[in-house]
């Protein structure tokens, strides 16, 4: 997709980090903006910087766990805009815990959001798309995690793999039917945003984390200095996928630094070696 004027954006957990930045950069291109979020407050108050006007923005509170609350956003984006042709696919939470240390809810409540709410917005707005018979674009967001395997973060981990393959197969698939839809994969190391705070955000019938051990609390802690001090911001993110979007590009890697780990990972498996792990 070259042109973004007048097209219609479709962007979850929209609220902030970086589905606000690529609100800005969509608004910035004069498109049409489906913003949506379970933080209805925080979604208003980010909507308010966007300068977008009124005509070209819809705001959608939307738990992206709930397969009825995705289809309601896709019913309130074509019931407003006729169309939608870029689905961002960007809400996600994280939570530190060593594998033994994460409850049932936590590992529901992590890929609810991060795999599900994928899943979901495929399956409700790909058909759309494909009945449009025009081009359109649907990006999903995983994570430089979804690549190599950082200890410390099994759930979050698991749900980026699963979103990576997910996005790759569907990439495949529309290739081989010649679709005028194209998808784009985001993988994103450490950006400063809340994301380190997830659990700030979870809803009451997804329970709450039990304390952490004094391992998991270690690499947490190790983990919230390395989202701090990241070195690439949220627009950064979302310049570097609006430029794989109008190159029609795959993979969006912007941490190239996380090549050397990625790269060391695939040689073990390939040499069928223990993984290794670089901090």
């Amino acid at each position: 997709m070259s042109t973004f004027h007048e097209k219609t954006a479709v962007i979850t957990g929209a609220a902030s980090g970086i589905g606000l930045a690529l609100a800005r950069r969509a608004a910035a291109q004069g498109m049409n903006l489906v913003l949506a979020d379970i933080d209805q407050d925080a979604l208003s108050t980010a909507a308010a910087t966007l300068g977008v006007d009124a005509a070209r923005l819809l705001l959608c509170r939307t738990d992206v766990r709930q397969q009825a609350d995705i289809e309601a956003l896709a019913d309130a984006a074509y019931a407003r805009f006729g169309a939608v042709d870029m689905l961002f696919n960007n809400a996600g939470v994280a939570l530190g815990r060593v594998t033994w240390e994460h409850s049932v809810q936590d590992w529901e409540w992590v890929l609810g959001v991060n795999l599900w709410s994928v899943i979901y917005g495929i399956s409700v707005f790909l058909p759309r798309m494909q009945a449009a018979g025009r081009a359109a674009h649907i990006v999903n967001t995983a994570s430089a995690a979804g690549l190599v395997s950082m200890p410390g973060m099994a759930a979050y981990n698991a749900s980026k793999h699963a979103v990576v393959t997910l996005s790759e197969t569907l990439h495949h698939e529309l290739r081989a039917t010649e679709s005028p839809i194209s998808v784009s994969l985001l993988c994103p190391a450490w950006v400063a945003t809340g994301i380190g705070q997830s659990e700030r955000k979870r809803p009451q019938d997804a329970g709450r984390a039990q304390p952490a051990g004094a391992l998991s609390a270690a690499i947490a802690k190790k983990i919230g200095k390395a989202i701090a001090s990241g070195a690439l911001s949220a627009d950064d993110m979302a310049s570097a996928t609006f430029e794989a979007i109008g190159e029609k590009r795959f993979y969006v890697i912007p941490h190239q630094g996380m090549k050397t780990s990625i790269e060391q990972r695939m040689q073990d498996i390939l040499a069928e070696r223990n993984p290794r792990f670089s901090n």
